[in-house]
């Protein structure tokens, strides 16, 4: 990580000469409960807006510079909170969101999905309104699986929305590299959004974000919570909760009746390494990403301001070292 003058840990986004701060914040959560059509929920229950717009106004004023979002978290309720919470500031910070998802936002239900040109444009047009700006910072595929023919159109699309003045830059929220790759080839796509965590290693798009100049936005920096280490098996979770009756693609919660005692005996395991140097648990897992590669940017979820306080106050304590980062390799048998 670089030290700016002002003394902000900063990255730059990828090949696009953005500076941002070395952490993000991810803003799925404080979209509220949203849900499948099926009655699955898709937030992460209840939340309060005032606290909301407080954590994200706290985090500012920490020095974080990065928010990413999605038209679809809340369905559209946190794009609209981002949009109120930033107001006057908007030009201080990074907005990042996403598309792809069609969404009913007066139900907050998911309805589907739509990877067409044409909805690129009405998707994007509809970011704007809500988050209350004339341009997203970084714009993001939100369809991890659209064909890669598709994906080489969408890409093309962006290029045009890039010289329109409506998006800096572009990347594909994706866990397959070979369709991160897909995006690559763009002039201006300079990031791709991925699950990367201590527990769960992504050494083939690392690689590729380190070949190819991109950044390495990481999801799910925290496993879901497991890696606060608030979450222990056995420990029921509220209905709205995505993780009380987790999808396929969320591992870590078993039937949604708490932790996986399997992922909680790893987080334990490494326990000792992650909070060294007076750190939380949840800031020495975001340590060990910043560690795994300069190009990381991790973006950790929150609800309140006391998350958003505890989540910046990682940047100040720096990465682990690199002797820490093998101990970690060899404890999970990497």
């Amino acid at each position: 990580m670089e030290t700016a003058s002002g003394g902000t840990t900063v990255r730059t986004l990828g090949r696009s000469g953005i500076r941002v701060s070395a952490l993000g914040f991810g803003c799925w959560a404080v979209g509220g409960e949203w849900q499948a059509a099926d009655g699955q929920p898709l937030g992460w229950g209840k939340v309060d807006d005032e606290e909301s717009v407080r954590a994200i106004r706290r985090a500012l004023d920490l020095g974080v510079t990065f928010f990413d979002t999605a038209d679809v978290y809340g369905a559209g309720h946190s794009e609209r909170l981002l949009g109120r919470a930033l107001g006057k500031r908007r030009d201080e910070v990074v907005v990042a969101t996403k598309w792809g998802n069609v969404f009913d936002e007066d139900t907050r239900t998911l309805t589907g999905s739509d990877d067409s040109t044409a909805h690129a444009r009405r998707a994007l047009t509809a970011s704007l309104r809500r988050l209350g700006t004339d341009h997203i910072d970084l714009y993001q595929l939100h369809l991890s699986d659209a064909d890669p023919a598709r994906g080489a159109e969408l890409r093309d699309v962006c290029e045009d929305f890039v010289q329109e003045g409506l998006i800096r830059a572009y990347g594909w929220s994706t866990d397959d590299p070979d369709r991160a790759a897909v995006f690559a080839e763009g002039a201006h796509c300079t990031a791709v959004q991925h699950t990367l965590n201590v527990l769960q290693d992504a050494p083939r798009l690392i690689a590729l974000c380190e070949g190819s100049g991109l950044a390495s936005v990481n999801r799910s920096p925290l496993a879901m919570g497991l890696l606060t280490g608030k979450r222990r098996q056995g420990e029921g979770l509220e209905a709205g909760d995505i993780r009380s009756r987790p999808p396929a693609w969320l591992p870590g919660f078993g039937d949604g009746s708490g932790a996986d005692p399997e992922w909680v005996a790893r987080v334990d395991a490494l326990r000792e390494i992650l909070t060294s140097g007076g750190r939380t648990l949840a800031q020495g897992a975001l340590a060990w990403l910043w560690a795994r590669s300069p190009r990381t940017v991790p973006i950790p979820g929150f609800r309140s301001v006391e998350q958003a306080e505890q989540n910046a106050g990682a940047i100040g304590k720096g990465p682990l070292s690199a002797g820490q980062l093998a101990e970690v390799d060899r404890i999970l048998g990497r």
